[in-house]
């Protein structure tokens, strides 16, 4: 069962670097208002409420589809992370709660 969860996982997170948060930030933006006013001015001409909910929806569906899934596009140039150090806990890097004494490598802090 945990394989099948990571996999899905895998499916549903998607990475995305800074530049592609801007592009989805962009083009939702974009999208949803090229909808709204087209939306509009189609329910306005056909004097239709259903067509202008219609195409209002189609135009966010259309965004959903565009912005939410995990395409390559949105990381196209991944910002390199410095790996995780891993320490061992010590003596020195201790925290007592109770008499506010917080030492991290040796110096006291608080």
């Amino acid at each position: 069962m945990d394989a099948l969860l990571d996999q899905a996982r895998d499916i549903w997170e998607g990475e995305i670097d800074f530049r592609g948060q801007s592009l989805a930030d962009n083009l939702t933006t974009f999208l949803l208002i090229a909808s709204s006013v087209i939306s509009v001015l189609v329910g306005f001409t056909t004097q239709d409420i259903y067509k202008t909910l219609y195409v209002g929806l189609g135009g966010t569906a259309l965004t959903f589809l565009l912005v939410v899934p995990q395409w390559p596009y949105f990381n196209q140039k991944p910002e390199p992370w410095l790996p995780a150090r891993v320490q061992k806990a010590s003596a020195a890097s201790r925290v007592d709660l109770g008499g506010v004494q917080i030492e991290v490598d040796g110096k006291r802090v608080g």
